[in-house]
């Protein structure tokens, strides 16, 4: 892959369309019907999340780098010099640039992105910002387990860097077996740097993921649009509705899609069938408190050494070591 002059080797272990339409068939007939969060990121998903990032009512996005701005050089203290970071999700890299920005002489950069489109746009822009990083990105969905590319230059520590609050979509068990996936890719002076979403008023969790332009609903809705492309299935999308509520009792925002009527859809071969308000969950996203989170990293192979928080308590970025 050639981007603004320099070759880079692509590393593609991303969702085959055979893989999608699987997940689609295994998640809509199962009871209760459910899809994996891996699927909103096609490109026409990846462009509506960045559209959500910005919206007035998500507050997650702005409030973390609103910690960044504030913490940055800290948390690259920490780090140490000549640094390789892996970073989950890199997404549009507003996050990415402010870390490599702020590290002394990092030695490479390890970007996995489950969108193809969203990963090559990140990387166009890092190879001409650091020419002398060595970037080696990877297509991949990273809740499963990975074989990641070395530089060629040994770095004296790895780093990942997982921001965004994506590790409150695993239920908690999940969340513990990742980070214990996660602490195998390091060495032992290995680090983490992730933000994890907190619990606050229901009203604003459910604000923001509720917004009033209706993006969020349509980053919903692409699950069926995708379903129709990729998987030859003949969703009306009309006929369902977003929604997402706060359950207090798991401390999680849910985002279902709701079927507004009895009906039926057919994909691959099969017939699926839908009652009045019946749902899939397509979304969960837990909310730890800082010390209900360090508990989880430290059953998972992390020692928490550092977290910081905004003036509201809102979110939190904490420092683990392996």
């Amino acid at each position: 892959m050639n981007l603004a002059g320099r070759e880079l080797e692509l590393t593609d272990r991303g969702l085959s369309a055979h893989r999608v339409r699987q997940l689609l068939m295994q998640g809509l007939t199962a009871k209760p019907k459910t899809l994996p969060c891996a699927l909103f990121y096609d490109k026409v998903g990846s462009r509506l999340f960045e559209q959500i990032c910005e919206l007035d009512e998500y507050y997650p996005t702005r409030t973390e780098i609103g910690i960044y701005r504030r913490y940055m050089g800290r948390i690259t203290d920490r780090l140490g010099p000549r640094c390789a970071v892996i970073e989950y999700g890199s997404g549009a890299g507003v996050k990415s640039r402010m870390l490599l920005d702020a590290l002394d002489e990092p030695v490479a950069y390890v970007p996995i992105e489950i969108s193809p489109q969203a990963l090559i746009e990140s990387c166009a822009e890092l190879v001409m910002a650091y020419p002398q990083l060595e970037v080696l990105p990877v297509c991949a969905d990273y809740t499963q387990p990975l074989d990641l590319p070395r530089p060629r230059e040994s770095p004296d520590r790895w780093a990942i860097f997982f921001p965004g609050s994506t590790i409150g979509n695993f239920h908690p068990a999940q969340a513990a077996a990742f980070l214990r996936r996660s602490a195998q890719l390091v060495d032992h002076q290995g680090v983490m740097v992730i933000g994890v979403d907190v619990p606050k008023d229901p009203a604003v969790l459910e604000a923001a993921y509720n917004d009033r332009q209706g993006v969020t609903a349509a980053f919903n809705l692409n699950l069926l649009r995708r379903a129709n492309h990729q998987a030859g299935a003949d969703f009306d999308l009309s006929a369902f509705r977003h929604r997402a509520v706060y359950n207090a009792d798991h401390h999680r925002i849910e985002m279902h899609l709701i079927s507004r009527r009895a009906q039926t859809v057919h994909m691959g071969g099969r017939t699926i069938h839908f009652a009045p308000g019946e749902s899939i969950l397509t979304e969960c996203s837990y909310k730890y408190s800082p010390a209900q989170f360090a508990s989880v990293a430290q059953r998972a192979d992390w020692r928490p050494r550092e977290v910081w928080t905004d003036d509201r308590g809102w979110f939190s970025v904490h420092l683990l070591e392996k």
